[in-house]
């Protein structure tokens, strides 16, 4: 039986730095796969992961809802068989829902669920508890150890606010709030794990759901009940009409959309580009694009070749921009996600065509 560890927290919380201490400190020399579900046309975090000798495995796919129906819940029965490893990781994407990541994960044989947990960013909990409730409140009210991170760089009274907020709307997980740099990497595991005991009683949607109503079978050539057709991805819905788990435009990806809306997909509400290019860039020049993104952009990361010959990776999320040199990637690659993102400004930013 293969135990599942899931890591989500939404764009930027640090999963990603979570998962390189615990891969670190706890499972070396173990039989660890890392499974991605990423949201956005290129995927990222496999380059920033290499160098652990996990193997990545990414899912890419314009739609987050499909993605668990078909992709991701394939991917984890492939990776079962063909690699029967000791633990799978699952990082799922940061405007991805804990609750249907569990969905998926239930319905896979031969997993047992190790600990499903979520890291949420001490300095930025408040914020995105107010603007992106459905997403960022989904992972902390489904989760049994919410891991906060950036908890350094807080006072008491923000954290005291964050730990508010996460009990509002979890009374019964447990919160890590010591510093990462202060706790062994077991410590931390053994948090999540005590934590969890099977899986959590998951509410049933009363609504249309795309994680289960079968409508997305290879065999089916009907319209889905989520209001698109899989085969004709041309429609132009509205969001008080439709069974609203899927409706949007699969060829318009730059949406403005409110955030409190209940039961959107993440494709309705976040935009993301995702560009390649052979552009070789300073620190510097990194440094001042990133200074660049307006307030709509709430998670930039990428891979791109340096003037002095090296890699650089940066990660920026709003208020905070990390640039270090890293290993080669196939090609440049950069991703932008936000709530409103003006394509053309981006690629001027970065100076890509």
């Amino acid at each position: 039986m293969t135990k599942i560890d899931i890591i989500s927290g939404f764009l930027g919380a640090g999963k990603t730095t979570l998962i390189q201490k615990l891969i670190k400190e706890v499972y070396a020399g173990k039989k660890v796969v890392l499974v991605e579900n990423e949201f956005g046309e290129i995927g990222i975090d496999g380059g920033f992961l290499k160098d652990s000798g996990i193997v990545v495995n990414e899912i890419n796919s314009g739609c987050i809802c499909c993605t668990l129906q078909g992709d991701f819940r394939n991917a984890l029965r492939e990776v079962v068989k063909k690699y029967s490893p000791d633990h799978i990781i699952i990082e799922p994407s940061g405007v991805g829902k804990l609750s249907d990541i569990l969905a998926v994960v239930k319905d896979v044989e031969g997993l047992q669920l190790n600990s499903y947990s979520t890291v949420v960013d001490a300095k930025r909990c408040e914020i995105y508890h107010k603007n992106f409730k459905e997403f960022f409140d989904d992972q902390i009210s489904t989760a049994a150890c919410v891991i906060l991170s950036r908890t350094q760089l807080v006072d008491e009274e923000t954290l005291q606010k964050d730990i508010a907020i996460i009990r509002e709307l979890n009374h019964n997980a447990r919160i890590i709030t010591t510093p990462w740099d202060d706790l062994s990497g077991q410590a931390i595991i053994d948090a999540m794990e005590g934590s969890t005991d099977g899986f959590p009683e998951l509410e049933e949607e009363e609504e249309c759901s795309c994680c289960g109503c079968g409508c997305h079978d290879e065999d089916d050539d009907d319209d889905c009940c989520c209001g698109h057709d899989h085969h004709e991805h041309e429609h132009h819905h509205h969001e008080e009409e439709e069974c609203c788990c899927c409706g949007h435009d699969h060829h318009d990806h730059e949406h403005h959309h409110h955030h409190h809306h209940h039961g959107h997909d993440a494709d309705e509400v976040f935009t993301s580009i995702g560009i390649e290019t052979v552009n070789k860039y300073s620190v510097e020049d990194i440094a001042l694009a990133l200074s660049e993104l307006d307030e709509h952009i709430i998670r930039a990361k990428g891979i791109v070749p340096s003037t002095d010959g090296s890699w650089l990776f940066f990660d920026y999320v709003p208020g905070d921009a990390d640039i270090r040199i890293g290993s080669p990637a196939y090609t440049g690659l950069i991703t932008v996600i936000g709530d409103q993102v003006d394509v053309d400004r981006i690629k001027e930013i970065f100076a890509v065509k």
